[in-house]
């Protein structure tokens, strides 16, 4: 369908948009496209009438080229100036709506000639506009929502942003708080090991100087630049220095620790003292080595870098206080072992001579501990000619056990005054011993030689059996059957053994420090040392009864660490 009008007044404009605003109706064209083609097309108008001239207003519906029949179609719209008016040359004007719906067109008569007509197309057309406008209302109200959702969300972002800033800043805050409790944490920990390795280290020694010596070594560099030990009791000796700070002297004289600088040290337990006049321009940190009675001396630290820290100095009190225990401890045990050895040199026995009899001792103490024991042996004569040889151990260590060797000792010297075998000198050293130490035991093993007689007479209590190396190179062991340890409660007569001698012939008495060893027991050892004795030839015991006693102890102790005295006594009858 196509219709034209002629376009040269304002009523032609008129009625030839409202023709085109039915016709777009008619066809379906929505409300809202149906102004914006009314809108368009009435500026088009009001230009060409401004222009002047004849214009001509084309309106042709038509289908797609492709759609079936009855199918929707488009409305092509165009305003070309009139060729015959003065309005050719002009540009024309076009546009196209789609049309969702075919519709009859209305026809000629439609078009409204008349003011009533017209004024029935202008309402119509208000009433497209009012539409227009409630769509755009609505369309106002949705933006408005829209924007304010919009604002309120942008609200929720920014709060967000905020809460993870927040957020971000107590994490860096919690990570950095963790940090530092991790790296206390590890300083704390590093200067406990430093304790606890120093303490082991100035607890493996019990000798004074060398706990001493290692005080600077433990100290520097790590929390101190330069270390001076100050003992107290060492004074006198040449090669120490005399001259002190006199923060090292109240430290000594008080017994707390002391720093001297020109500046507040701000150090838990420690008084601030004005700096050294001996080193006026270095910090001292003086700490006394002090023990249960009194302070040992004074230990003067200077600092590795600008001062020390509170927790550092705090440590360094505790070092101090230990090494002070553990230079105490050593004095203590160095005055004891000093007291020990005295008494051990004054028990051990000169060997008698005796024509015809060659005796050789060795005594080697224990290399742990107090280095005493019971271990012990003797050898004197009797009124009737004959020598009595005799060793012992008494169970356990230190000044105790020596004290009572010592007065077994003598009590067997006192007993032998009166005569009597060796079995009967052992059964009164029983009864003396349990009546005097109830709850201490000994082992002993008696020999009595008459060389005239070429006799050996032997007791033993508990101890070790002898042996006895034949002059033909055979050894045996004598263990005929031998009392109970010297001391329990038990009534006992030990017996006596004879076995005649040859000349030649060697007794060897021992105590089992030589002879056992934990981890094989003792029957292994004294198997060892008889075939060690049966290996000597009859020359080299009768020239050198000393070497052989050293050349024996050699291979028997080379597997030994020695924690148990050990105690040898060799008889020779030469030949």
């Amino acid at each position: 369908m196509t219709r034209t009008w002629r376009i040269h007044t304002v009523t032609d404009a008129a009625r030839a948009r409202i023709a085109v605003a039915r016709t777009a109706a008619a066809y379906g064209v929505p409300t809202v496209e149906r102004a914006r083609l009314a809108t368009a097309l009435s500026g088009r108008l009001r230009q060409c009438l401004t222009k002047g001239g004849t214009w001509l207003l084309t309106l042709d519906a038509s289908a797609a080229a492709d759609a079936p029949a009855g199918a929707a179609g488009a409305l092509h719209v165009a305003l070309t100036p009139s060729p015959a008016a003065g309005a050719a040359g002009r540009a024309a004007w076009t546009t196209t709506v789609p049309c969702p719906e075919p519709g009859p067109v209305p026809g000629t008569d439609a078009v409204p000639g008349d003011p009533e007509g017209l004024s029935e197309a202008l309402l119509g057309a208000d009433e497209d506009t009012a539409v227009v406008l409630d769509r755009l209302a609505e369309q106002e109200e949705l933006v408005a929502f829209h924007r304010e959702e919009l604002h309120q969300t942008n609200q929720g972002v920014l709060a967000l942003h905020a809460e993870l800033d927040a957020a971000g800043r107590a994490q860096r805050e919690a990570f950095a708080a963790e940090r530092r409790a991790r790296n206390e944490a590890e300083r704390a920990r590093s200067r406990l090991t430093f304790l606890a390795d120093a303490s082991a280290a100035l607890n493996a020694s019990l000798n004074h100087d060398e706990i001493a010596r290692r005080l600077p070594e433990l100290l520097v560099p790590r929390y101190a630049r330069d270390v001076d030990v100050w003992l107290l009791d060492d004074e006198d000796e040449p090669h120490r220095p005399t001259s002190h700070a006199a923060a090292a002297v109240r430290a000594a004289r008080t017994g707390r620790p002391q720093y001297a600088a020109d500046h507040s040290g701000g150090l838990p337990g420690v008084d601030d003292r004005p700096p050294s006049a001996l080193s006026p321009d270095r910090p001292l940190l003086c700490l006394p080595l002090v023990t249960r009675r009194a302070p040992l001396g004074v230990l003067t630290l200077s600092p590795p870098g600008e001062r020390w820290a509170p927790d550092d100095a705090v440590m360094l009190i505790e070092f101090a206080r230990r090494a002070g225990i553990a230079l105490d401890n050593a004095r203590r045990f160095e005055h004891n072992r000093d007291i020990a050895e005295t008494l051990q040199r004054a028990l051990l026995t000169d060997l008698p001579a005796m024509p015809g009899l060659g005796l050789a001792a060795r005594y080697l103490p224990a290399t742990h501990g107090l280095n005493i024991g019971g271990d012990w042996y003797d050898a004197f004569r009797q009124r009737d000619g004959s020598l009595i040889t005799v060793i012992g151990d008494v169970t356990g260590h230190g000044l105790h056990a020596a004290m009572m060797m010592s007065q077994l000792r003598t009590a067997l010297r006192a007993y032998a005054v009166d005569g009597g075998s060796p079995g009967r000198l052992l059964t009164r050293l029983h009864g003396f011993l349990h009546h005097l130490q109830p709850d201490l035991f000994a082992t002993a093993v008696i020999a009595r030689f008459h060389p005239d007689e070429h006799t050996l007479t032997w007791a033993a209590a508990g101890h070790p059996p002898p042996v006895l190396r034949l002059p033909d190179g055979r050894v045996r062991i004598l263990d005929a059957k031998p009392g109970a340890m010297l001391g329990i409660p038990l009534q006992q007569q030990i017996a006596d053994h004879t076995e005649r001698l040859a000349p030649g012939s060697t007794l060897a008495l021992y105590t089992d420090g030589l002879v056992e060893r934990r981890a094989r027991g003792i029957d292994p050892g004294i198997a060892r040392l008889a075939a060690a004795l049966g290996s000597f030839g009859p020359a080299e015991l009768d020239g050198d009864l000393e070497g052989t006693a050293d050349r024996l102890l050699h291979p028997l102790l080379s597997d030994s660490e020695r924690d148990d005295d050990v105690c040898l006594l060799l008889c020779h009858l030469h030949g």
